[in-house]
């Protein structure tokens, strides 16, 4: 008698796996092995140089349709290095028969590392035999809301450790006007009763949303933005600006009179996702995952959120396209993997990404404000 065996199923699937910097166990994370003597694959990984310079944008997509984009071929450790040329001080006046001092040339550098992120979930025969919905296509569909999520979050995160910052100035809603400045009202014993107003504030905590005062971002924030922008010469993109910002700051910049009469007659094509209009040569692209901060250590003075808008300009930062490493939809019908009484299926993704490079801080300006919807909105 002939018996058929799927030795497969009794295979060590993953308790020692070759890594980069490692050997990972793949059913316990703290039992991993390091490279020992010749066994190592260390000698394989190579950094990965990036031979062009920081001179031309490709604008694609969403907060990564404004970076720039730079390949990272296989075999290659996870490492893009950035480079562009350091700029020379204006030439100064001449003295007859003299020679100048000469100016140092050189290259600056700027490192990404790519780090891998996924996820999955398990569907039981019994799920996926008797419910009256197609379980596996949504779990498909909302796996890629998951990755898209993930992607947006992490390059948003990354653009928010930017210095250049722009605190939108607290106006009285009634009048429209900058709140007037106030000094600390201090009680008995030395201590403020109540604390300092700044008609611009300068931390998060001087940020007013109190029903009389608010920071809000208007035209009049809007247009001194791109002054500061212009005033570091910083190339557009396709002749504009750009600016994400979060649905909450674009109601109360939309309810502006600035914006109503820039928009009475005109309709502005579309170039790139999530495009609501332009003002002041900045055009907006409004995107839920605009940062809305509201934690212990950053809220405003009356302890609701406060958002970031972040204004583009060309190249302000970089992101790698990994060869091999790109999103990765990843299904195993439980005849694969559903182990020896086929139980259950498996939905996942994985991709490798560097977030987002910040490349040039002078391009990227991060302007914080509130919004009417500060005391109801929940930090994302």
């Amino acid at each position: 008698m002939e018996h058929l065996f799927d030795i497969q199923l009794f295979a060590d699937a993953g308790t020692l796996v070759n890594g980069t910097t490692n050997y990972p166990n793949a059913y316990d994370s703290t039992a991993s092995e390091a490279f020992s003597g010749s066994n190592t694959l260390s000698a394989e990984m190579k950094d990965f140089y990036d031979t062009e310079l920081l001179e031309n944008a490709r604008v694609e997509q969403f907060y990564a349709q404004f970076a720039k984009r730079q390949p990272l071929p296989r075999n290659h450790k996870g490492t893009v290095e950035w480079r562009k040329w350091n700029t020379f001080a204006p030439a100064s006046q001449l003295t007859e028969g003299v020679i100048p001092s000469g100016q140092k040339f050189g290259v600056s550098a700027i490192t990404g590392t790519i780090a891998q992120y996924g996820t999955y979930t398990a569907i039981t025969d019994r799920l996926e035999l008797r419910a009256y919905d197609d379980v596996i296509l949504g779990a498909t569909e909302e796996m890629g809301a998951s990755a898209a999520e993930t992607q947006e979050k992490l390059i948003r995160d990354a653009l928010l450790t930017n210095a250049n910052v722009l605190y939108c100035d607290n106006i009285v809603l009634a009048t429209g006007a900058k709140t007037a400045d106030q000094a600390a009202v201090a009680a008995a014993g030395g201590n403020p009763a109540v604390p300092a107003v700044k008609g611009t504030p300068d931390a998060p905590e001087y940020m007013l949303d109190d029903g009389t005062n608010r920071c809000v971002l208007t035209p009049a924030m809007v247009n001194k933005a791109v002054t500061i922008l212009k005033k570091n010469r910083v190339p557009r993109i396709n002749g504009r600006y750009y600016a994400v910002i979060h649905p909450s700051v674009a109601h109360d910049l939309r309810e502006c009179e600035g914006w109503i009469e820039a928009h009475k007659y005109a309709a502005p094509e579309e170039l790139f996702n999530g495009e609501i209009g332009e003002l002041h040569g900045v055009r907006f692209i409004e995107d839920v995952f605009a940062p809305v901060l509201k934690s212990a250590a950053v809220k405003n003075a009356q302890e609701g959120a406060v958002y970031a808008t972040y204004f583009f300009g060309k190249d302000s930062f970089g992101i790698i396209d990994p060869e091999g490493g790109a999103l990765e939809m990843i299904i195993h019908d439980k005849g694969e993997i559903g182990g020896p009484l086929n139980q259950f299926s498996t939905i996942g993704y994985k991709f490798e990404t560097n977030g987002a490079t910040i490349l040039y801080p002078e391009r990227l300006l991060r302007v914080m404000s509130c919004s009417s919807y500060s005391a109801s909105d929940s930090a994302n």
